[in-house]
């Protein structure tokens, strides 16, 4: 039955899309204040991705067209996968990466879909879709048990960024899931080949989960933007590492990744790469715990973007491993997960874009986090957070609670408030304020979640109207408010 839903599925046409190509505004850069991405023509670029780890080697090609469409109707802008995550991999064709292990020379042979060729054409539906592919080079777990030396790094980084230096949608991830310090000089060797032909796409690294980046690579000329791991546990969960560079019992805390990062220098842009999933066990070791909701992947989102990411990454259980019957899963009970064109659906999955119009509706680069705003705050799910620009300030509250804020910390000596839903994306206009200590409290409080974004803007600025119901998604509407002043 689920074969011939997925066939029923993947029959209906694709509908017709108007997609931006984002890289028409020039390469992605680094801002001047180095804690935001921009274009070349300073266009701001906000960071909205989707965990697509298995891509390659699970889905065939109407699959892959197909999740991309979809991916771009949600408004994600970056799909990050594996490109090898075994030495071989092998993809839904039974083609394999490593012909000839890690010497490319005849890696184009012919056959059906070879490994390479499936790879160009995912690469090429993402351009299609507007969709930056942000590729992980190798897992980690091939570099620890010692599958690829540094040696063989350089000729695959050599390889990678010969074939793939003039697509305009490239984001190069070295690392995969694991600490910067077991294989350091095989990650270094990759970054490096890569770089030295490839010289205009951004790279990174994506490390094990509790970890940020900068712990290992803060100081390297490759390094272009940082990126951290909440990871998967709840409060209460540290399991023991010593490592952390939070304390115990703050493992939801993801805001707290910020600024541990931001205490390396030099200073560079910094995005949760991998928080928690939609609808995966809490803490990963037993399908028997609860599983992460929709409101949980935003709470991570919001907290994130506002202490001070230039974006985030949402991820879901079955997407990432591209679940459907035959494959097993590696979080759940065998027969109880649903497949991954099922959770497109999930309310998680169709929610991140509400953030990102949101975070665009705005001037971009002058927003800083500023706690100061709150008085009176609250600790865990009761913590509000605050980010602001010179005129507007916003404050994301996940239960709903009474907030006391001070709206003296932007222009204006009158203020217009308005009560966002990021399960929706609509706004609801609260009245206009004095400038002063304010409390609000923007809803009855009936279940413990009741998040929203309380927004207060300097009366005198036009950015939202006050009938207004909803944030348009226009990238572009935004430029037109000079957001590089």
């Amino acid at each position: 039955m689920k074969k011939i839903l997925l066939a029923l599925i993947l029959a209906l046409p694709m509908m017709a899309m108007a997609v931006e190509k984002p890289w028409k505004n020039g390469k992605l850069k680094i801002s001047e204040n180095s804690r935001f991405l921009q274009f070349e023509n300073g266009t701001p670029f906000f960071w909205q991705g989707e965990t697509g780890w298995l891509l390659p080697q699970r889905c065939d090609r109407a699959e892959a067209a197909y999740y991309l469409q979809r991916c771009a109707e949600a408004g994600y802008n970056m799909v990050q996968i594996q490109v090898v995550d075994g030495t071989p991999s092998y993809n839904i064709y039974g083609e394999m990466s490593l012909v000839d292990g890690w010497n490319f020379e005849n890696i184009d042979r012919k056959g059906v879909y070879g490994y390479w060729d499936h790879m160009d054409y995912i690469i090429g539906k993402a351009e299609e879709y507007g969709i930056y592919i942000g590729m992980v080079c190798v897992w980690g777990s091939q570099v620890k048990a010692g599958n690829i030396n540094a040696e063989e790094a350089k000729r695959y980084g050599e390889f990678l960024a010969k074939r793939y230096k003039n697509r305009p949608n490239i984001i190069w991830m070295i690392g995969g899931d694991l600490q910067g310090s077991i294989g350091t000089d095989v990650w270094d060797s990759l970054a490096r080949s890569i770089r030295a032909i490839d010289k205009d796409h951004l790279m990174t690294f994506h490390p094990r989960g509790r970890y940020t980046s900068a712990k290992w690579f803060a100081d390297r000329e490759w390094m272009d933007f940082h990126m951290f791991q909440s990871g998967h546990r709840r409060y209460g969960q540290r399991m023991g590492n010593k490592d952390y560079p939070i304390p115990d019992n703050t493992e939801e805390d993801n805001w707290m990744y910020v600024d541990s990062t931001w205490k390396y220098n030099p200073i560079k842009p910094v995005v949760d790469d991998e928080p928690i999933y939609e609808d995966i066990p809490q803490g990963l070791h037993s399908a028997k715990e609860p599983r992460w909701m929709d409101y949980d992947v935003r709470r991570y989102a919001y907290w994130a973007v506002f202490a001070g990411c230039f974006g985030h990454t949402y991820g879901h259980n079955a997407i990432m491993q591209f679940l459907k019957p035959g494959y097993p899963t590696s979080y759940g009970d065998p027969g109880d997960v649903k497949t991954w064109y099922q959770a497109l659906k999930d309310p998680g999955f169709n929610q991140m874009k509400y953030l990102k119009r949101l975070m665009l509706a705005f001037p971009f680069f002058e927003r800083v986090p500023d706690q100061s705003i709150i008085l009176d705050n609250g600790t865990k799910y009761d913590r509000l957070i605050a980010t602001r620009g010179n005129d507007y300030l916003m404050v994301y509250n996940y239960t709903g609670r009474e907030m006391r804020l001070d709206l003296r910390k932007i222009s204006g000596d009158k203020k217009n408030v308005w009560w966002y839903n990021p399960t929706n994306g609509r706004l609801t206009y609260l009245g206009e304020y004095k400038s002063e200590i304010k409390t609000f409290r923007v809803q009855t409080r009936v279940n413990d979640i009741e998040d929203g974004v309380l927004i207060a803007v300097d009366s005198s600025k036009n950015y939202l109207e006050k009938n207004q119901k909803e944030i348009l998604n226009d990238l572009y509407k935004a430029k037109e408010r000079d957001l590089n002043e």
